[in-house]
C-alpha cells in the first residue's frame, strides 16, 4: 500500500499499435491519504489485490498491445463493478462498488464505517471510477476507428481458495466471456486451443468467473468490441502467503500468457 495525494493519477496508459487493449483494474495499491486513517490494519495490507498482474503482462506492449493500468486499490472503489452497484454474481456474496469487507468477510473500516454514505460513494465514482472508464471507452473507440474492431482482455488474479466466494480450489486459469456473449466464438476457440495443449495449469471457460462489469459492458461483438476476462489463481505464479513477486516462479505462466496474447493478435477479425 502507498498513500496517494489528491492529484495522483488514477490510471496509466501504455499505448500500443494493435487492436488489443489489456485492462488491469485491480492491481492498484494506492490509498488516498485522507482514507487511510479510517481503514483497519488488515485493510491497509490490501489482501484482495490482484498482485503483480500488470507485471505478468508487461511483455505485451512490445507486441503492440495497449495497457490500461489502475493505480488505486479496489478498496477505494471497484472498477469492475457497475456504477449502480448491482450484483454481478447472484450465487455469491456481493463484494460491492465501494467494499466495506474483505473477500473473507473481515471489516475494512474502523468503528463507525460499516456503511458508506451515498454522497461519498458518488464522489468516489466521479473521481476514481469514471476516469478509468472514460479512458477505456476512449481507447476502444479509437481502436475500432483505426482497425474496425477492438480486442479487450480484462486481466485479473485472486487467491486460489476463498471459501466465502467459491467452493474448493479455483482452477489456475479462468476464462470468462459472459457465456459467449462478450466476444466472437473464434476468440474463445483460439484461447481454448492454446490452453488445451498444455497440462501444467488447470483451466475453465465461464466457470465461477464469467466476466465482471468490464467484460459484460464493453464486450459487444455486434459493434466490433470483443472482450474476455482472464482470472488467474495466484498460486500459479506466486506464494499466496505473501505478496512478493517471484520472477522465476512467474516465468512459465508469463510464457503461457504470451501464447494467449499471440492467439488474440492472430485472430482474423473484420469490421462488423
Amino acid at each position: 500500500m502507498h498513500l496517494a495525494g489528491k492529484d495522483a493519477a488514477t490510471h496509466v496508459v501504455v499505448p500500443g499499435s494493435t487492436p488489443l487493449i489489456i485492462s488491469v483494474p485491480h492491481a492498484g495499491t494506492a490509498i488516498p491519504e485522507q482514507l487511510a486513517p479510517r481503514l483497519t490494519p488488515l485493510a491497509l495490507t490490501l489482501p484482495d489485490t490482484d498482485w503483480h498482474v500488470a507485471k505478468l503482462y508487461d511483455f505485451a506492449p512490445a507486441h503492440g498491445a495497449t495497457m490500461l493500468i489502475a493505480q488505486y486499490s479496489r478498496y477505494l472503489i471497484d472498477l469492475n463493478r457497475p456504477p449502480d452497484d448491482a450484483a454481478l454474481y447472484s450465487a455469491a456474496p456481493k463484494t460491492g462498488l465501494c467494499p466495506t469487507s474483505s473477500f473473507a468477510g473481515e471489516p475494512l473500516y474502523l468503528a463507525g464505517d460499516a456503511a458508506l454514505a451515498g454522497a461519498e460513494i458518488a464522489r468516489r465514482r466521479a473521481q476514481y471510477w469514471q476516469p478509468y472508464h472514460d479512458a477505456l471507452h476512449g481507447l476502444l473507440t479509437q481502436t475500432c476507428d483505426r482497425f474496425g474492431y477492438a480486442l479487450l482482455l480484462d486481466a485479473h488474479s485472486i487467491r486460489s481458495i476463498v471459501p466465502r466466494l467459491f467452493d474448493g480450489r479455483l482452477p489456475d486459469i479462468n476464462v470468462g466471456t459472459n457465456q459467449g456473449s462478450a466476444c466472437t466464438p473464434a476468440l474463445t476457440e483460439a484461447l481454448r486451443a492454446r490452453l488445451s495443449v498444455q497440462t501444467r495449469w488447470s483451466h475453465i471457460f465461464d466457470g465461477r468467473f464469467t466476466g465482471g462489469y468490464i467484460t459484460r459492458h464493453y464486450g459487444q461483438p455486434a459493434f466490433g468490441v470483443h472482450a474476455v476476462q482472464i482470472e488467474l489463481a495466484q498460486c500459479a505464479y506466486m506464494n499466496e502467503s505473501g505478496t512478493a513477486y517471484e520472477a522465476e516462479r512467474a516465468a512459465p505462466l508469463r510464457e503461457l500468457l504470451g501464447t494467449l496474447v499471440a492467439a488474440l493478435l492472430a485472430l482474423p477479425l473484420k469490421k462488423p
